[in-house]
């Protein structure tokens, strides 16, 4: 008991120090449970969604693709096929539906009614199985094929009313409906928009067929069990002939498919979460090695009147294990509330989700406190250890413990061991053969620097911290040199505090030269590869009649088109692979200047010819005039003669195998043949400008697509870039948060540390202007070390990364100074700022009293 109220006497003694330490957990902590809090909504709205839609049991096409979204007409199935499974013992109804993603709709002002979102538009047919996820709020459901229903998020948010007009462009052609009613989801709709018509327009308009479906609704009698009832379809239609599913299969398929996309935002999400609990450990670390310090007469006197290492040790962790507790209680309230704001951010985007679905797992609030605890108490381990090994007479002399210079020394030889590793490392990654062996040298060698960095800190603080003076403070004078002197009187903590900023910028510095890299890579490919004037693509395969208004756009010289084809090709050997060809028009070795190491990709375009990358030649020994047999899916089988090899060191289409749009005819049935994924343009000589505007003039009424020429693709290439980069810089700026804290908490803990020296020099003239400006530029030179190692081990590690990105045909390395320098100049700022309130605290100092502190 003795001991816990030694702790909390302390713990309650230095409330502020211990507060902004506090934060640092609180704050990490809060990212994890906001993220855990914030997946595990989307991951309940999702599933009363799926649970809402699904019937008992579901027949689908075999092998169809999730939607058939992409392919311009989904899979479907006869419509005999609802009598052979009404027919089925245990089947009380039984309902075809029309499903399709592959649609755009547009308002009467030509603005696509779609979510920004990245979420579908989802056209189908009203049912009996629509009604168990919508109800009609207004109006009546379609009747004939000029009426459409849509849904009611939709139509609030575009101003959309009964009686408005509404066109759906789709594969099979466009056509007009008339709005006769509105439709409110019976769950939270995560963002996707909706639309209705009755079942034959559906069939008519959306698979080109009057008598198919895309799916088979099956309702279970009373006391019939799905499993059971699953197993009956199946023998009623002939196992493996199509896809059965019960409800919960139904689901559960659903939610794999939105799974991936969730776990990589958990992950990449917890991962920065990571980052900031790795900065905060410097911070914790930083406070109680202050703390212990500045206790070091009190511990002597503990140690002189009977207390063993142990009790001194376990005060220290009690003192942790309290801060540890409060933070992570804050943080776990906190993350509550990011979740919140997070779902707040994502209906901005239009995403829609409820709080009235907010899910707080119980393992959520006990992870967060279990992983604020124990890091806290982790972070205090050393200084509580290095406080329990003071010796009673040392510390009543105030002497430094003997062990000091030997601990140092030795972290100094085990840090330069690491660094020299994990350069080693890095140069391995930057000269592998392979992206797998390269990719991981090159994680192996970040984590090898960085620890060998963090260990190495103080040793590099002497020297760069002298330089940073030499160009910076001498011209300030005294105040100046005393600057530099504070900076270079604790290089273990000035290593520690510079160390907790170096991991954010550091990171900064790695994904700018990456992001950079990537652009520049990109634009110079662009500029090598590109032939073509104009490239249209959209979120929505190329539509026939989006084509025909292409091809008689004046002014051009020539439209070509490009489709990805399903496919197995298998080598004479037997060794075969599911990846598929690309089929193009023969413009495209024009549009898309492929360089061949062996024959010429014009002969790829003949009759029964192909294409193979080099990688893949390689790979399976394959040579110009091989023979190569396809099975193109929904099709025939053909033997294909390779005429040409393309070289693989490319960005664009790397590993593509090509044929030409007549053989992929020759073998695939008319309503097989996939829609364009996109289309390339050529002007004719001298008009490119013309080209360009009658172009844009010709898709006005398709706004799904974007025409773009080669200065438009390089731009958005660059926006898109830059806009993963800001996401990126605002996840690592709560690492960041945290290192200015570390800063504040080693400047107060210092200014407390150095109250007497700071009374003495005030007493012989110096000004309290003078002081603040001393504390200040202490803490500008601290964050500018932090800043010039992150930066240097960034730029390391950026440099790494684009030598294995060379190896997928992005060559160009580019160093976005502007960008380094302005980090490094921000961070001159970010001292500055840290210093407000330490600095102003030590202006205020009594000096009288400061002189006569013990």
């Amino acid at each position: 008991m003795t001991v816990v109220r030694t702790s909390l006497r302390n713990f309650f003694a230095h409330k502020g120090r211990m507060a902004l330490s506090a934060v640092a957990v609180l704050l990490s902590v809060a990212f994890v449970c906001g993220t855990l809090v914030f997946t595990d909504t989307v991951g309940t709205t999702f599933d009363k969604l799926f649970a809402a839609t699904a019937s008992d049991v579901t027949v689908l096409p075999k092998d169809a693709d999730e939607g058939a979204q992409g392919r311009g007409k989904p899979e479907s199935l006869p419509a005999s096929l609802l009598e052979r499974v009404r027919s089925v013992e245990g089947v009380e109804s039984v309902e075809g539906a029309v499903v399709s993603m592959d649609v755009t709709v547009v308002n009467g002002d030509n603005k696509d009614v779609g979510p920004s979102s990245g979420a579908p538009t989802i056209a189908g047919n009203w049912s009996r199985g629509a009604l168990r996820s919508m109800e009609i709020e207004s109006g009546h459901e379609p009747r004939g094929p000029g009426e459409v229903l849509v849904d009611a998020d939709t139509a609030d948010k575009h101003g959309l009313e009964i009686g408005d007009e509404l066109r759906t462009i789709a594969q099979t052609g466009d056509f007009t409906a008339r709005i006769v009613g509105v439709a409110a989801f019976k769950v939270t709709n995560p963002g996707a928009a909706v639309v209705y018509f009755d079942t034959a327009t559906a069939q008519h308009r959306l698979l080109g067929a009057t008598d198919r479906y895309t799916q088979v609704d099956v309702t279970a009698a009373d006391g019939v069990d799905d499993a059971r009832l699953k197993r009956d379809v199946t023998a009623a239609l002939g196992a493996g002939d199509y896809e059965v599913q019960t409800a919960e299969e139904n689901a559960d398929a659903n939610r794999a498919e939105v799974g991936e996309f969730m776990d990589v935002i958990k992950y990449a999400m917890l991962g920065f979460a990571g980052i900031a609990f790795l900065v905060g450990i410097f911070l914790i670390v930083n406070t109680f090695s202050m703390l212990v310090a500045q206790r070091t007469r009190e511990i002597g006197l503990m140690r002189a009147i009977g207390s063993s290492r142990r009790q001194v040790n376990r005060s220290v962790l009690v003192e942790a294990l309290l801060l540890g507790l409060v933070g992570s209680l804050l943080g776990v309230g906190a993350g509550i509330g990011i979740a919140v704001g997070l779902m707040k951010l994502m209906a901005m985007t239009g995403m829609e989700l409820s709080t009235d679905d907010l899910t707080v797992k119980a393992t959520t609030p006990v992870a967060g406190m279990v992983l604020g605890v124990v890091v806290t108490v982790l972070a205090a381990y050393l200084p509580a250890r290095r406080a329990g090994r003071i010796s009673p007479m040392a510390a009543l002399r105030e002497a430094g413990t003997p062990a000091d210079g030997r601990s140092g020394l030795v972290r100094g030889i085990i840090g330069l061991v690491l660094t020299g590793a994990g350069a080693a490392a890095l140069y391995a990654a930057g000269t592998a053969d392979s992206s797998s062996t390269g990719a991981s040298m090159l994680g192996l060698g970040v984590v090898l620097t960085l620890v060998g960095f963090v260990a190495i800190g103080p040793l590099l603080a002497g020297g760069v911290v002298r330089v940073i003076s030499a160009v910076l403070l001498r011209a300030f004078g005294p105040v100046g040199r005393m600057a530099e002197r504070n900076a270079l009187r604790n290089p273990r903590r000035t290593g520690a505090t510079g160390a907790a900023l170096m991991i954010g910028l550091a990171l900064v510095a790695c994904l700018s030269v990456v992001g950079s890299s990537m652009v520049a890579s990109a634009t110079s490919e662009l500029d090598r590869s590109v032939g073509a004037d104009f490239i249209v693509e959209g979120r929505q395969p190329i539509v026939p009649q989006a084509e025909r208004a292409m091809r008689d756009t004046p002014g051009l010289d020539h439209v070509t088109r490009y489709k990805a084809i399903d496919a197995r090709l298998t080598l004479a050997d037997g060794r075969s692979d599911d990846d598929g060809l690309t089929a193009a028009d023969p413009t495209y070795a024009e549009d898309v200047r492929r360089a061949t190491t062996a024959g010429t990709l014009a002969d790829a375009y003949g009759t029964d010819a192909m294409s193979v990358g080099s990688d893949y030649a390689e790979k399976y020994g394959v040579r110009v005039g091989d023979t190569v047999t396809v099975a193109f899916k929904g099709g025939d089988t053909a033997k294909l003669k390779v005429a040409a090899i393309t070289d693989d060191d490319v960005a664009i289409d790397q590993g593509a195998r090509y044929i030409s749009i007549d053989t992929m005819r020759k073998y695939l049935p008319a309503e097989k043949v996939p829609p364009n994924l996109i289309m390339f343009a050529k002007a004719a000589d001298g008009q490119e400008t013309q080209a360009y505007a009658a172009l844009k003039k010709a898709l006005h009424d398709y706004p799904q697509y974007q025409v773009r020429d080669q200065s438009d693709y390089k731009k958005e290439l660059q926006d898109q870039v830059g806009q993963l980069l800001n996401m990126v810089y605002g996840l690592l700026a709560l690492a960041i948060i945290v290192a200015v804290l570390g800063v504040v908490n080693t400047l107060a803990l210092s200014v407390v540390e150095r109250t007497r020296e700071i009374g003495l020099m005030r007493a012989i003239g110096l000004s309290r202007r003078q002081l603040r400006r001393m504390i200040r530029m202490e803490s500008v030179v601290i964050a500018l070390f932090g800043a010039l190692l992150g930066l240097g081990l960034g730029l390391g590690w950026g440099t790494t990364a684009q030598k294995l990105l060379a190896l997928e045909g992005l060559n160009v390395l580019d160093i976005p100074w502007p960008t380094i320098i302005g980090v490094f100049v921000g961070s001159a700022f970010v001292g500055l700022f840290a210093a407000l309130v330490p600095a102003f605290r030590a202006g205020r100092m009594n000096v009288l009293n400061a002189i006569a502190t013990d």
